[in-house]
């Protein structure tokens, strides 16, 4: 009998275990998303208690980026904001004999939005646009809020992996629309080509399309007497290295490169 009890205490043990989880981890789906939905409280409660207490134009950027970045982007926001670490969207302050320079971009341009800062401190007052800029219809929609006051030297831009299939006549079509309303700034504008994309196993991504609209952005910017900052050129003989695997994103090191190739073409733009 000692010998059968022994057999099935572990088995019981289980049982138990398995029936009673850890203290605090949720029981079943429902629960689980009240935990998050708690959590998350918590943090946006830290997050307004800062902003609160922050000078009114760093509140104005703030409010604008509750409102462009989006359900994916804000609480990342939020949660870098509150631990007091620097991202690509902090509030710039900017040096006033210094030019001032956007950034316009996806999330390659967010990526290596802090090594163009690096690489330019000191010399250039380096914004970026408060948003995933997404595709070019986004860009319509969102542009004017993007450039805010306007008062800008010069203006880095790209639209691409986004608008991977978006029709190419479309695509240069509003391209134009997005250059006519850039110009109306005063400030030099340059085009960024899209980095390359890989022909990810879930079929989200495609090579093919990059190019077609790195070559079909190419022709409206010959169009405008736009300077173009090469970066599909400069990143493909070091994909290898720096750009993650079966993915479009950048490792540390890659968007290091991308800041530094972004920073130089700014500087000579700037000349």
């Amino acid at each position: 009998m000692r010998l059968l009890f022994l057999l099935a205490f572990p088995a019981l043990l289980l049982a138990q275990t398995s029936s009673n989880p850890p203290q605090g981890e949720p029981t079943n789906a429902a629960e689980a998303a009240a935990q998050k939905a708690k959590a998350e409280a918590a943090i946006d409660e830290k997050y307004q208690a800062l902003v609160a207490k922050l000078p009114p134009d760093q509140q104005a950027w703030e409010r604008v980026l509750q409102d462009q970045l989006g359900g994916f982007y804000l609480p990342i926001h939020k949660r870098e904001k509150i631990a007091g670490r620097s991202s690509a969207w902090d509030f710039v302050q900017d040096d006033p004999k210094l030019p001032r320079v956007l950034l316009i971009g996806d999330s390659v341009s967010r990526g290596y939005t802090q090594a163009v800062r690096k690489a330019l401190a000191g010399k250039v007052n380096v914004h970026r646009a408060p948003a995933n800029c997404g595709p070019t219809a986004t860009g319509l929609k969102n542009i004017d809020v993007w450039l805010g006051d306007g008062k800008w030297d010069l203006i880095h831009f790209n639209f691409g992996i986004h608008d991977r299939n978006t029709p190419i006549a479309d695509y240069q079509q509003r391209l134009e629309q997005l250059i006519e309303r850039m110009k109306k700034t005063g400030a030099k504008l340059v085009w960024a080509s899209s980095t390359p994309c890989p022909d990810t196993k879930d079929g989200k991504y495609k090579a093919a399309p990059i190019p077609e609209r790195n070559t079909a952005a190419a022709a409206v910017m010959k169009k405008h007497g736009i300077a173009i900052d090469d970066l599909f050129t400069a990143i493909t003989p070091h994909l290898a290295t720096m750009q993650n695997p079966d993915d479009v994103h950048f490792n540390a090191q890659g968007y290091d490169f991308l800041g530094e190739t972004v920073a130089k073409a700014i500087t000579e733009a700037l000349k």
